[in-house]
């Protein structure tokens, strides 16, 4: 693809993008999903005009967009929470992964697809899109909100969970590395983070004097500088990339310059950010879905009730009432890019072959279900308080999710989710 065309099919991506999501807003739908149509619409796989021939012609760009996501992510994630409160925020986690990587376990096994198939859907419906997550979060102005912190926890458990099971599962889908490498390689991962933590932890004060400069355009080359090396660096050591960029957020939130840089950062998110969705639309082929539209409604199911089941259970372990419980049900339930590193690795294995195409319906589904419903999580929170009242001996529940913010009753009485007087709202 020559200069020129790259540079009509970037500026024609935005607008495109613009203009769907001007209309969407009219009628009260989410960016996200409409970021993802514009992509399959003007992409290769559909009819119409062709804006992008090629899906990989973004890779570069889309890739920088999933580690802005990750590192305003980590800007606005408290470091407080990792260090107070932290084995609940283990066991809130621990809960989602086990009922929804479980579930995907047993629906691979259910499908009657082999052990290293079912390994890999085990992990396409376990794990969350942090990116969904993180711009759905924004978009409601829910980042102040005290269940947030919880969900933003969750999905930190589970990129962690994420790098672990990446690495077990390259050998497991290839054959290509035995056991020794295997262990090498998580070794040289565990290290790396334990550096980045080591540095979130005891470093802010030193990394904030480097980091201090007056001059704004200083500052934004020096964060992206270091949260782009670091997500290299990620990549390279076996860890996925975004969590290098989370990390160095993290770090940077603690520093001095924290509120200037996520000001600054703010454009530069939301504009790669909406080429990053609009590139995994171009990577999907609406005519490949047919063949695997009924496991993938069957999966969409089964994702919705594990969530829910997960989201109760959470918000019970904090205190929490229903509206929030319904909120965290909701806003976790998108997948997206790491089933994405996921239908990557299976197609380099040679694997089902169905297996792409059921990964890419299942993902678009829940990529443009999850954003909704979230959004209408007083709904599922209505739902709930029925289910609830109908119960004997029960007591009546706390207010809905309808309101902006959580009643006092949705919060817990102890420490670990008091919303401290420096919550950042990001918005």
């Amino acid at each position: 693809m020559g200069h020129a065309d790259t540079l009509l099919a970037l500026g024609g991506a935005f607008l495109a993008a613009a203009v769907l999501t001007r209309l969407g807003g009219r009628i009260g739908l989410p960016t996200i999903p409409l970021f993802m149509l514009a992509g399959i619409l003007l992409g290769p796989h559909t009819p119409g005009p062709v804006l992008v021939e090629d899906p990989h012609t973004f890779d570069m760009l889309s890739a920088l967009g999933l580690v802005l996501l990750l590192f305003y992510l980590g800007l606005e994630f408290h470091l407080d929470d990792l260090r107070r409160g932290h084995r609940r925020l283990l066991s809130a986690g621990g809960i989602y992964l086990l009922l929804n990587v479980g579930a995907g376990l047993g629906f691979g096994f259910a499908l009657g697809w082999p052990a290293r198939e079912a390994l890999v859907l085990a992990g396409v419906l376990g794990i969350s899109s942090s990116a969904i997550v993180t711009k759905t979060l924004i978009e409601l102005s829910r980042i102040s909100r005290p269940e947030t912190r919880l969900i933003l926890g969750v999905t930190v458990v589970e990129d962690i969970f994420l790098a672990l099971y990446l690495a077990a599962l390259q050998p497991v889908i290839s054959g290509a590395q035995g056991v020794e490498e295997t262990v090498l390689q998580a070794a040289k991962a565990f290290g790396f983070l334990l550096v980045l933590a080591a540095a979130a932890r005891f470093g802010t004060r030193l990394i904030g004097r480097l980091i201090a400069v007056r001059d704004n355009e200083l500052l934004v080359i020096s964060f992206l500088g270091a949260a782009v090396l670091t997500a290299g660096v990620s990549e390279l050591l076996g860890v996925v990339d975004a969590i290098g960029a989370f990390m160095v957020g993290l770090i940077l939130a603690g520093t001095p310059s924290g509120p200037r840089i996520r000001r600054l950062v703010h454009p530069l998110r939301d504009a790669f950010a909406a080429i990053f969705f609009f590139a995994f639309g171009l990577a999907i082929d609406p005519g490949d879905l047919a063949s695997v539209a009924v496991p993938v409604a069957a999966a969409v199911a089964l994702t919705v009730v594990m969530n829910v089941a997960a989201g109760v259970l959470v918000a019970r372990l904090y205190r929490y009432g229903t509206g929030a419980a319904a909120a965290i049900a909701t806003t976790l339930l998108a997948r997206g890019e790491f089933a994405l590193i996921l239908a990557a690795m299976a197609a380099g294995a040679d694997l089902d072959g169905r297996l792409a195409p059921f990964i890419a319906g299942y993902v678009l589904v829940l990529a443009v279900l999850g954003p909704i419903a979230a959004g209408r999580s007083h709904w599922l929170a209505r739902g709930l308080r029925t289910i609830t009242a109908l119960r004997p001996g029960q007591r009546s529940p706390g207010p809905t999710a309808a309101s902006p913010h959580p009643g006092p009753e949705q919060a817990p009485p102890d420490t670990d989710a008091r919303t401290p007087a420096g919550t950042r709202s990001g918005t």
